[in-house]
């Protein structure tokens, strides 16, 4: 048989010409586009991030090396740094309370306070003004003794201007330049608050410091390469081998890990919407794939009578599809690197907008995601067109489509598995997402064949309008497609109602999870002989509720009499448990806000232990272990006579370990307080200051607003991303609903041929598409509450109670956009010639 002379690459062309101006290949170059856009847009954006972490990464720790602890460091860390040449600098920092003078207006703000010395910074920069609105400049001095340097934050809220004085504690200091920004500030809890930065000789004037005051020191050291490598290798070694607890050692390689958490979450939470995308987007390439392979069946018959080889035309295909594919990446890569600018813009104040430029990485994983979307899912289908064999001219029966093998699927979805998995730079982030969207396929074609096979059990044709009947024995003639078409709807719609959820009733049930009558202000460092007049102080103000309990500062050092040890333990979480100080508290009468879920509260039991169950579970801690601590060097032990269940989002006092008596003699303890007043009554707070210099006033008021600002960036960003999720679902929509065109075609001709009225028709239409739509909607949005279920509990800590009219929303919303949907792609089916679709669908 003579061949055609045409060439692959010509034909291939030829085609791709012919389908583009067809709009046949607008929805798989859309869902490649998409998932690569989406995934790209995140990969720029952590690579641009991680690139500036690793740029300014000895700047963000203020050193080359830095010894970081909760007490002074032993003396000889900074002489081994001395011996070796290396400049030193000790720096501490704690939360404190700094106000104004009576006769400036006595106002009082929690202060982030920082004591340097000569030296500072080691790394890095630190930049001030002589005024708010002064031009700003770097510099190398510190303030001078008897002056402090402030944010212009600070300034507007107590009022103040430069050459006023501020007083911290007991010490009165001179206002004298404005801190614009400095780069080892770090991002943890209190450095929401202002900074304030004196000279270390001033610290003592202050009389902040108490024995119980949680201080962190950091002893920082740079110099040659050579010699910080091997001052940190000497202090490893010190820190292993003398065993003293509360001292770390930060690296370059380490970093600050408490500065990028916020950050590290919206990453995830990004990759998780951005692997969401890509999913959906597979889904619309198999299915818009199979649709075009279809409709192509008749055409690629003729070609073949015409004498075209099934290898030239399979490869004439290949270059169409690489081709779109490789297009579709390719303006996915522009569009992603355009779009992660805006997670810049989105989490500004979190992310600095001088991040150096993005590395290659993205880009070539954007190519190589499109190329494998393309060819994984859509190829498989298109190349069985070359086996089409001739006699298909003549006998329509013959030629279909077969289900791609097992061979050829497992081998798309693995390698589109790994790309997913090399994506999201997280192993079990990725399984979760890979494994818990096939899982929820595998539930939707489940339950949707069992909905097929009752649907024709249940609808009585006798009795039922004929337009239902119609479009039951049009569901149930095809099961497959029904399976695949509801299935790979409830996928699409598992996005919108993710993003419903989340954007309302999850984060409207964090924000409020705090009870309209909690505590506002925590108040704590208040010394054993300020407890009278300070209570006295509250019920002169009317404030007859609050929460008063001794705090004490220890660290656990033993369980059951053996020495503990970070590295004994597998989990991160636990690891900081163990090294970090606890805040302990005694009571001889249970808090309210507590229960014993295990073993059993006894007041005044000498030597007993309630300890938190969550702690008690981290630590695998269990009823009768015995517990040492070490108190500002006193060893107290006791034994575990209960387990408590803390509500910490009570915004109630709360610790992790109670001792049951009402004295504890011969430890060094400070007081907390937590309570309530008026939001606007700041007279309050402004007189307790005063007062009580030394104490600190946390406004929990303050603290939420600013916690819940870079909570709402991190949902503007995610929530951004989600409209490419959502895109992609709809493309799944579009494509589900479209694959089924021709089939309908000749179904519809057949029965307009009978008799058929263009109504009836319409309404069997109608009632398929909603059914379908119903359905997919219901399952998605049961599965999407279960998701939310697990965020709430496992992922935000709070209890969420979904409301019932979820699967019944998704439902109608569902049974809606299959019908715009079908009204979109299907517009033209009804209007089709009769003679045309038989003449077709000829034998």
């Amino acid at each position: 048989m003579q061949t055609l002379p045409v060439s692959s690459w010509s034909l291939g062309w030829r085609s791709l010409w012919r389908d583009w101006r067809s709009g046949e290949l607008r929805l798989l170059l859309l869902a490649v586009l998409l998932a690569v856009a989406a995934l790209t847009a995140v990969a720029f954006f952590a690579d641009r991030l991680q690139g500036g972490l690793r740029r300014d990464a000895r700047a963000l720790i203020g050193g080359d090396a830095v010894v970081q602890s909760d007490n002074p460091a032993p003396p000889a860390f900074a002489a081994q740094a001395q011996s070796l040449g290396l400049n030193v600098v000790q720096t501490l920092s704690f939360p404190t309370m700094g106000r104004a003078r009576d006769e400036d207006g006595g106002a009082a703000r929690l202060v982030a306070l920082k004591a340097v010395a000569p030296g500072y910074p080691l790394r890095g920069e630190l930049r001030v003004a002589e005024g708010p609105d002064a031009p700003e400049s770097v510099t190398r001095d510190i303030p001078a003794p008897g002056t402090v340097w402030a944010d212009a934050a600070l300034l507007s809220a107590l009022d103040l201007k430069i050459g006023q004085p501020l007083l911290l504690g007991e010490a009165r200091l001179t206002l004298a330049r404005v801190i614009v920004s400095e780069s080892d500030r770090g991002a943890g809890f209190m450095n929401f608050a202002p900074r304030v930065m004196i000279h270390r000789d001033d610290l003592p004037a202050t009389g902040l410091i108490q024995p119980a005051s949680r201080v962190s020191y950091r002893l920082a050291v740079a110099g040659p390469e050579p010699a910080v490598q091997q001052y940190v290798r000497w202090s490893e070694a010190q820190i292993k081998a003398s065993g003293v607890r509360g001292l770390r050692l930060e690296a370059l390689e380490g970093g600050r890990p408490e500065m990028q958490q916020t950050l590290a979450r919206a990453e995830k939470f990004l990759n998780l919407v951005a692997l969401l995308t890509a999913l959906l987007s597979a889904v619309a390439v198999a299915i818009a794939a199979r649709g075009f392979a279809q409709r192509h069946l008749d055409d690629c018959a003729m070609l073949r009578v015409l004498g075209l080889s099934q290898g030239r035309m399979a490869r004439a295909y290949a270059v169409e599809f690489v081709t779109v594919g490789l297009v579709a990446s390719l303006l996915g890569v522009l569009a992603g690197y355009a779009l992660h600018h805006v997670f810049v813009w989105l989490l500004a104040g979190l992310v600095e907008s001088s991040l150096p430029a993005a590395s290659g990485w993205p880009a070539l994983l954007g190519l190589g995601m499109g190329l494998t979307l393309m060819v994984a899912f859509g190829l498989p289908p298109v190349l069985q067109l070359a086996q089409v064999p001739p006699l298909r001219v003549i006998r329509r029966d013959v030629g279909q489509l077969r289900p791609a093998t097992l061979a050829v699927l497992g081998l798309g979805v693995a390698g589109f598995a790994v790309l997913l998995l090399a994506a999201s730079r997280d192993l079990r982030l990725g399984g979760i997402a890979v494994g818990g969207f096939a899982a929820a396929v595998a539930v939707f074609a489940v339950v949707s064949w069992a909905a097929v096979r009752l649907l024709r059990r249940s609808v009585n044709e006798a009795t039922a309008p004929r337009a239902l009947v119609l479009a039951t024995r049009q569901l149930s003639a095809r099961p497959a497609y029904a399976v695949v078409q509801i299935s790979s709807l409830a996928a699409g719609l598992l996005a919108l109602v993710l993003l419903v959820l989340l954007r309302t009733d999850l984060i409207s049930s964090w924000r409020n999870a705090t009870p309209p009558d909690a505590p506002n202000r925590f108040v704590i460092n208040i010394q054993p002989e300020q407890g009278d007049p300070f209570r006295q102080a509250l019920a002169d103000a009317s404030i007859a509720k609050y929460d008063w309990y001794p705090m004490i500062r220890g660290r656990l050092v033993s369980v059951n009499g053996q020495p503990v040890r970070p590295e004994d333990y597998a989990s991160d979480r636990a690891q900081r448990l163990v090294e970090r100080e606890f805040n302990l508290s005694n009571t001889a009468e249970k808090p309210p806000h507590n229960t014993v879920v295990q073993g059993r509260w006894t007041a005044e039991e000498a030597g007993g232990l309630s300890v938190e169950e969550g702690l008690a579970k981290e630590l695998g801690l269990k009823l009768g272990d015995r517990l040492g601590f070490d108190m500002a060097g006193i060893p107290v032990e006791g034994r575990i006579t209960s387990l408590r269940k803390v509500d910490w989002g009570s915004m109630r006092v709360n610790f992790f370990v109670i001792f049951p008596v009402a004295h504890l003699p011969d430890v060094p303890t400070t007081y907390i307080s937590a309570f309530r007043v008026p939001e606007t009554d700041r007279r309050f707070d402004n007189a307790l200051v005063r007062q009580f210099p030394n104490i600190t006033n946390v406004d929990m008021g303050q603290t939420i607003s600013q916690v819940q600002r870079v909570l709402g960036q991190v949902i503007h960003a995610v929530e951004f991303l989600f409209g490419f999720a959502l895109a992609a679902g709809l493309v799944v929509l579009l494509a589900t609903i479209g694959a089924t065109r021709g089939e309908r075609e000749r179904e519809f001709a057949v029965l307009r041929a009978v008799g058929a009225g263009s109504k009836l028709l319409r309404d069997v239409q109608r009632i398929e598409l909603a059914g379908v739509g119903v359905l997919a909607g219901v399952l998605a949005s049961v599965v999407a509450v279960g998701v939310g279920w697990a965020l709430a509990t496992y992922a935000f800590d709070f209890n969420w109670q979904p409301a019932p009219w979820v699967p019944l929303a998704g439902g109608l919303a569902g049974g809606t956009l299959a019908l715009l949907a079908g009204w979109w792609g299907l517009r033209g089916v009804l209007r089709t010639p009769v003679v045309e679709t038989l003449r077709k669908a000829a034998v």
